[in-house]
């Protein structure tokens, strides 16, 4: 959506034309001279998009907080439409805090600091940044600027030459490019990702010059258009030179416990090594004598628009005395040197740097700093004031429109009278068209646009679909001698859904680079050491990737490692047979003994007990199938208002599953659906649709969660969305008085209450409704039996949505396909960020420093200490270490009326810091809370440890979370690899693959109805839902007067041919590359994925050497002897020889006679000899295979 069409408006009206002239002719030449304009808030936006377009140079707006210098670019930029944009954020870390910067972070900076010092723009910027980021010391421009390199192709450059560049430049050397700042180098191919682009280069060489250059897609690996030259710029700040910083840590004791001095120990030992490490950011100002900041990256003719200067003096004075502390406390430990260098710019210098900038003040003007002058006096030397804009024909004439609340009529008839009066009417709303048929009722007939690119005319309304934060009306009389038409008086009344309505959808992040992962990246990680599940052996040790000569053969194999020593070797090609081994806890399994009857055994047991799940599970799915359900309308009108009105960007999943959601209840098959997200990826809208969608068909929705806490959540979730509508919603739970509870009750039963939330309470005796269509349960898993199995009666009567943040492994979810309807919402909202998590010891200046940080923002705080003994304590030792904060206490044992209370304050900003315990780890959500402190994380399980961070990160603020363990306390093996698990998945939807033995087996044992951790325990995760996935295909296929004996387990082909086929080292170099590579090529389906794949390798890798195509070969092979029944491929001397099974036997009977002699079939097998000198027996297998998984006509016809 644009509107840069309404800028000519304010570039007529007198003020912005006074505004422009003084600035281009500043009283007495001075180029310093600054303009004080007071301004509405809302209007801001606008008048920065018609400076964009009217000053010759750049503009720098700075603002005091940076999510307020965010939200004006995502504003300006409706009104823009030629300038870059640029958004320079400020570090993630307050002044000497040691916490690493985000990779985005990094590249934001780097990347406009690097375009800053090169000039690297065709049009002047618009630059948004605050004052924290602008007090930030760096690296100087020329220094920068010398870092950055130009590569086209032709050009001669030794590919090491330019590896080592990288490395200089603060890139990262990994395996597979995947993220921004990493480069990876095979063969004659160098891989590198430019921060400045929004996708990698593939860079191939032939001899020392560069014969291509192409972007690649960093999600699939394959190239893209081809590029003639590309820029690179650095990957950080901290170019990789480093020797510099070393002088500051010689004062540091070498040997400590302190795990603060054991970091100082581990930097000393990397920074001489002049490789970019995490965290190098932090010595950015120890790196050079005279460092810089943006200040000194800004062009000429730069204007400064200072959105607020009281609030950015503010703002710089907490950070400085922020970090005054924090330097203190800091040396005072002996965890800092005292002579480390400022890491910012103080306070008094920027101001004065600010003074010396033409500019522009927008907001109230603070007394202090400058001197008063007069509106025909020059500025004073050193600290002036800016002018100030006082004439009352000088006042721009923003004011604040009227609001509406809902009342379309007012609305139209004030449209009316405005147009009447010559004024244009804007309104900017997500429900154009809705509007826009309400106008036309009334006589208004008018289009929804998309933009406006010219002025409207004047009278005139337009209608514009999109949204804007807020509305504003210009009024700008003319003077009485203007000659200006009437019809050109910047006079016009913008609308947008705040007023219209009363809400307003906030725009998603102008940009977020998404994390990529590699088409691999989704097997299972497979490490030395780990314990395995071979198919055909059982549970095993796995030890490496090996090579060996078998007859003659070089070949790859996986080593096992079994009890008493033994020692199984798999071929590569055979990695599906192998799957690393998640169990229902972590203990470690047994391993099991080649040749001992005891994995048949537990193997036999796992399958039949599959199979009795497979059959309850098809029965359920029968009976809902038989039994009539409600078919819901499809939507009315109030159900899209619902749906324009949610305040934040639906992704596709969750449109798609709301999809789903809907089609099934407009079918008559009672619903049954589970929608399965990770935590805050909008599940709870999908059920507030579901239940309006009831509602508006005459029914009752219940919503049934385990907790009275969620219960109160849900409650207000409900209640705001739902507010504009005639729907009563209520609440059943132990929050509830016994008046309220009885009263709910009664409107259940007498169908006055449309909506109710309850925990187990709504499954009592006493309660009944008087038509219920839809049951929401939230968190089915934490029920008890007796619970479910009302559930499971309730399936069959009513339409049932279940919703879990318990992910799900694809294996289950394709085992279950058909049998449970299931949607998953794996993407998260467009604007979310990961949860930057840091595990450490219990420290309180780490505490003192991540809550200032929070309050620095504005944003809340969760304290979680587990035990409701001395919660009390720890929050009066809270508010020693930050008495600048308030904080309130809830835990689970309190009076309900009190907790309520305690939740509905801290809900409302009335406290910084919660001090709780667990009682918020099931879905309350907060968005202004966005930092989690975990004490004594080491007692939570992985699963909670997940949930409880998932209670921040809730809007498009950058989340934090600290999981704290005791000082000098050594973890237990268990705990520490919880920790590290939940450390290592911290990006979006880790959820879905994150320590399956914690979350996904929960999930899969409770989801299917039945415990069965034993048999997981005993095969294996992978194996289970394998054969969980078979059973549930033959049941269904088997006539239902049958009862189907499960087959034996389907096992993929052995192909055991004299070929070398295997990924050489020198191809491929990483070994947990190959692996997965391996997992990968052996997980094909059909023979265009593995025709894709040949593509891909040769892309990302070369040309392909001969073993990777006799690799290539053998699945080739595998598929088609799977399609043809051929359960062995094999050459014995001079021999083809082909196992098969009954069906494959049958059809090789009958094409053996177009061989002649040469072969026969008996005994499950079928033999070929081939010629002393045939040398395209390789050739003549595919064929072979290929007619015996033709259809046994087309043999027919061919003999």
């Amino acid at each position: 959506m644009k509107l840069a069409g309404l800028l000519p408006l304010i570039q007529q009206s007198t003020a912005y034309k006074r505004t422009l002239n003084r600035l281009w002719t500043p009283q007495g030449g001075d180029s310093a001279f600054s303009l004080r304009w007071p301004l509405l808030d809302a209007a801001r936006p606008a008048i920065l998009g018609a400076l964009q377009q009217d000053w010759v140079g750049p503009l720098l707006v700075l603002t005091a907080q940076p999510e307020r210098a965010h939200f004006l670019q995502e504003q300006v930029s409706v009104w823009s439409t030629r300038a870059p944009s640029w958004y320079f954020p400020a570090p993630d870390a307050l002044f000497y805090d040691r916490t690493p910067w985000d990779g985005e972070t990094i590249h934001r900076r780097v990347s406009v600091l690097s375009a800053l010092a090169s000039q690297d723009y065709a049009r002047p910027p618009i630059l948004f940044t605050s004052v924290w980021a602008l007090m930030t010391q760096t690296i100087p421009p020329a220094l920068l600027a010398s870092a950055i390199r130009t590569i086209h192709v032709g050009q001669k450059i030794r590919l090491s030459d330019l590896a080592g560049s990288l490395v200089g430049s603060a890139y990262e050397p990994v395996p597979v490019v995947e993220e921004a700042g990493t480069f990876a180098q095979r063969g004659g191919i160098l891989d590198v990702f430019p921060p400045n682009m929004d996708q990698p280069v593939r860079i191939e060489w032939f001899g020392d010059e560069i014969e291509t250059l192409r972007r690649f897609d960093p999600l699939s690996q394959r190239s893209l258009e081809p590029q003639d030259r590309i820029t690179l710029y650095p990957a950080s700040e901290a170019l990789a030179h480093y020797e510099p910083a070393l002088q500051y840590l010689e004062h540091l004791p070498a040997e400590s416990d302190s795990p603060a001095l054991a970091r100082w120990q581990r930097d000393r030992e990397r920074l001489p090594q002049n490789s970019y490490f995490r965290g190098a950011e932090f010595y950015l100002a120890c790196l050079h004598p005279h460092p810089a900041t943006l200040l000194d990256y800004l062009p000429p003719h730069l204007l400064l628009i200072v959105d607020d200067m009281a609030a950015v003096e503010d703002a710089a004075r907490n950070l400085e005395q922020q970090a005054l502390d924090i330097r203190a406390e800091l040396v005072e430990s002996g965890q800092l040197t005292a002579d480390l260098p400022s890491a910012y710019l103080p306070w008094d210098e920027l101001s004065r740097a600010i003074d010396s900038l033409p500019g522009i003040h927008l907001g109230q003007f603070s007394g202090g700093g400058r001197a008063e002058q007069k509106d025909d006096s020059r500025p004073a030397a050193g600290n002036a004031a800016p002018a100030e804009l006082t004439a009352a024909e000088e006042d721009p004439s923003f004011h604040v429109p009227l609001t509406y609340a809902g009342r379309i009529e007012r609305l139209v008839e004030d449209t009316v009278r405005l147009r009447a009066e010559h004024q244009r009417v804007v309104i900017v709303s997500r429900q154009a068209q809705r509007l826009s048929n309400l106008f036309a009722e009334h006589g208004e007939t008018v289009a929804p646009v998309e933009d406006i690119l010219e002025l409207p005319p004047a009278g005139s309304l337009t209608v514009v679909q999109g949204s804007l934060a807020e509305g504003w009306s210009l009024c700008d009389p003319q003077p009485r001698h203007s000659r200006l038409p009437l019809s050109h008086t910047p006079a016009i009344t913008l609308l947008s859904d705040a007023e219209i309505f009363g809400w307003v959808r906030p725009k998603r992040r102008s940009f977020t680079r998404k994390r990529a992962a590699s088409p691999e990246s989704f097997f299972s990680e497979l490490h030395v050491g780990d314990a395995v599940v071979h198919i055909d052996h059982g549970i095993g040790i796995y030890r490496g990737l090996v090579h060996k000569v078998v007859d003659g053969t070089p070949r790859e194999f996986i080593e096992l490692e079994y009890a008493e020593g033994d020692r199984v070797y798999v071929p590569v090609s055979q990695m599906d047979r192998v799957s690393r081994y998640v169990g229902a806890s972590d203990q470690p399994p047994a391993v099991h003994r080649l040749g001992s009857g005891d994995w048949i055994q537990a193997r036999s047991r796992a399958q039949k007990a599959v199979q009795e799940i497979a059959r309850e599970l098809l029965a359920l799915y029968a009976a809902r199938s038989v039994v009539p359900g409600h078919r819901y309308s499809p939507d009315v009108l109030w159900q899209e208002e619902l749906e324009a009105s949610f305040p934040y960007e639906e992704t596709e999943d969750q449109l798609r599953a709301l999809g789903e959601v809907k089609a099934d209840m407009e079918s008559s098959r009672p619903m049954d659906r589970l929608i399965c997200g990770d935590v805050g990826y909008g599940k709870t809208e999908v059920a507030v649709r579901a239940a309006f969608k009831a509602v508006m068909d005459g029914k009752q929705a219940a919503v049934l969660v385990p907790t009275t806490v969620l219960a109160q959540q849900h409650l207000l979730t409900f209640q705001q969305r739902l507010a504009a509508f005639p729907v009563r919603v209520s609440m059943l739970s132990r929050f509830c008085s016994p008046r309220e509870a009885q009263t709910t009750v009664e409107g259940l039963r007498e169908g006055t209450v449309d909506v109710v939330v309850g925990t187990h309470r709504l499954l009592q005796k006493d309660v009944s409704f008087h038509d219920l269509g839809l049951l929401i349960v939230d968190e089915e898993q934490r029920f008890g039996v007796r619970h479910k199995e009302w559930l499971k009666q309730m399936r069959q009567q009513v339409d049932v949505l279940t919703l879990t943040a318990t992910p799900i492994p694809r294996t289950l979810y394709m085992a279950m396909s058909g049998v449970r309807d299931m949607s998953t919402i794996d993407t998260p909202p467009e604007e979310r960020l990961p949860i930057r998590t840091q595990v450490s010891e219990y420290d309180e200046g780490v505490i003192r420093r991540a809550i200032l940080r929070e309050l620095n923002r504005g944003g809340q705080v969760y304290f979680v200490h587990n035990r409701v003994q001395g919660i009390r304590q720890i929050a009066q030792r809270l508010q020693k270490i930050v008495p600048e904060a308030t904080i309130t206490i809830g835990h689970g044992q309190m009076p309900e009326d009190k907790l309520s209370n305690v939740m509905m304050d801290f809900a409302r900003g009335d406290y910084d810091v919660l001090v709780c315990t667990s009682i918020i780890e099931s879905g309350l959500d907060i968005p202004n809370v966005n930092t989690i402190i975990i004490n004594r994380a080491d007692q939570f399980g992985l699963a909670q440890l997940y949930q409880l961070r998932g209670r921040v990160g809730r809007s498009a603020a950058q989340a934090y979370a600290y999981l704290l363990h005791e000082k000098r306390l050594r973890l237990s093996d268990v705990a520490r690899r919880r920790l590290e698990a939940i450390l290592e998945a911290s990006e979006l939807g880790a959820g879905f693959r994150i320590a399956m033995r914690d979350l996904e087996i929960r999930g899969a044992g409770e989801i299917l109805g039945a415990t069965q951790h034993g048999h997981i325990a005993a095969i294996g995760f992978e194996l289970y839902t394998r054969l969980l996935a078979q059973a549930v295909e033959t049941l269904k296929r088997a006539r239902p007067a049958e009862k189907a004996e499960l087959p034996p387990v389907e096992l993929p082909p052995v192909i055991e041919l004299p070929l070398q086929a295997y990924l050489p080292d020198d191809y491929v170099e990483e070994e947990d590359l190959r692996i997965r590579l391996y997992q990968r090529m052996t997980s094909l389906q059909s023979e265009e994925e593995l025709d894709s794949l040949r593509g891909e390798l040769e892309d990302r890798f070369g040309l392909l050497p001969s073993a990777t195509e006799n690799l290539l070969y053998v699945l080739r092979v595998r598929l088609l002897a799977s399609r043809a029944g051929v359960l062995a491929v094999g050459r014995a001397d001079n021999s083809l020889v082909l196992k098969l099974n009954q069906r494959a036997q049958e059809r090789a009977s009958a094409m053996v006679a177009r061989f002649g002699r040469r072969a026969w079939v008996g005994r499950g097998q079928m033999w070929l000899a081939l010629a002393e000198d045939q040398t395209d027996w390789q050739d003549l297998l595919l064929a072979l295979l290929e007619r015996l998984g033709e259809a046994p006509a087309q043999h027919g016809r061919a003999q």
